[in-house]
């Protein structure tokens, strides 16, 4: 097999990083490498000139260069749902802090210190009132986003015994399967956002949704509603926020995105990106990026790939080479590729085509060696992109 070089890019938890054997060289030295593992540090695709694919430890991958990486024929992964009970954990230990003042309270009792217990007791009785909230059970929780967090933001209001409403515009069949049958799904984000005493962001950043919770969309929240961003900062409008907080549209704003804009804003609490930091959390995202990354340099293999169609294909004892064809999705290309390894005397063992309208990858396993001037041919076609031969024999 092939040797591997894997650049690593933040810290990446061992656990994952353990799964890559001796056919692999390791670190955050390496200059020229074949594949990237990396959290949340910048990545331009164009600076690697070797590289066959990027695999995010986490859900978003707005910090890669992911239409670079398509033209180029590089293969972009995350890890979605990894994170999920991490942040979705969190989420609900934040609304608990909004709902009832924790965090007041809290610096309220750190200031008592030097004060003797009779004096503790007299202003704790002065002042406990002023900390008075809410309970959840009863209100209505919206969740915008019914990913494997809006999921589970979902499920856990259910369990707090509040009314919820969800809405994806491009649901997941099996993430609404595991819906609680009490959340209500409804038919548009007005409808959620119009009905929720407290509002919880599931939304991946895109052209679409930057700054998507805006005036506009505020005004149409319940006067004195809780804004939730666990999602991105940048979809939501800071300035259109702080508006809103103002004047009592917003009671509360909770984000795990501080900004200078907001946070000397009374009414924001926020979490320095605390969402997924918990050893479970790392440790999933790391083992889940990893095993992407495995799974596509040995054998072509794509799983949650965010550019790329999902393709899987059995190897067979037959098999000497697998070729990979990366092409622009485009009709004739399955014929171009049959056509060029067959009229060379190679036998074609098997054919996956997977497309995900853009992309067309082609797994095609061939019992005989692949010289490198069909190779050449194959990609010397104006809508090839790339191509790879992966040999299993000597």
């Amino acid at each position: 097999m092939e040797r591997f070089r894997i650049k690593v890019l933040n810290k990446i938890a061992p656990e994952g990083l353990a799964l890559l054997d001796d056919h692999y060289s390791v670190g955050p030295g390496e200059e020229d490498p074949h594949g990237i593992i990396v959290r949340s540090s910048a990545v331009d695709t164009d600076d690697f000139s070797s590289l066959l694919a990027v695999s995010r430890a986490g859900a978003g991958v707005n910090n890669i260069t992911v239409d670079k990486a398509t033209s180029k024929g590089i293969c972009v992964f995350n890890t979605p749902g990894a994170n999920a009970n991490a942040v979705a954990e969190l989420v609900f230990i934040m609304l608990g802090l909004a709902a009832r003042n924790i965090h007041q309270a809290i610096d309220f009792c750190g200031g008592l210190a030097g004060f003797s217990d009779d004096e503790i007791s007299q202003r704790i009785e002065e002042r406990k009132s002023s900390f008075r909230g809410f309970e959840l059970a009863g209100k209505t929780l919206g969740v915008l986003g019914l990913g494997k967090i809006g999921l589970r933001v979902a499920n856990g209001g259910t369990l707090r015994r509040m009314r919820v409403i969800g809405f994806d515009p491009f649901p997941a069949i099996e993430n609404i399967h595991m819906l609680s049958p009490t959340v209500t799904i409804a038919r548009s984000i007005g409808e959620v956002v119009r009905e929720a005493d407290i509002l919880s962001l599931h939304i991946p950043v895109n052209e679409k949704t930057r700054g998507y919770v805006n005036d506009e969309l505020i005004r149409q929240m319940p006067e004195g509603a809780i804004l939730v961003n666990y999602a991105r900062g940048p979809v939501v409008d800071h300035d259109a926020v702080l508006r809103a907080l103002n004047d009592g549209r917003l009671s509360v704003y909770v984000t795990d995105f501080p900004m200078s804009s907001i946070l000397n804003n009374p009414k924001v609490i926020a979490t320095p990106h605390l969402g997924a930091s918990t050893e479970e959390s790392e440790e999933h995202c790391s083992s889940m990026a990893v095993k992407e990354m495995k799974a596509y340099l040995e054998y072509g293999t794509i799983i949650r790939s965010v550019n790329f169609p999902t393709a899987e294909s059995i190897l067979s004892d037959s098999v000497h080479t697998r070729l990979i064809v990366i092409n622009r999705d485009i009709p004739g290309m399955i014929g171009f590729a049959s056509h060029a390894i067959g009229s060379h005397g190679i036998n074609i063992a098997s054919y996956l085509n997977e497309s995900n309208g853009t992309i067309g990858y082609n797994i095609i396993d061939v019992e005989n060696p692949v010289p490198d001037n069909v190779l050449a041919e194959i990609e010397a076609h104006p809508d090839v992109i790339r191509v790879r031969a992966i040999c299993f024999a000597g």
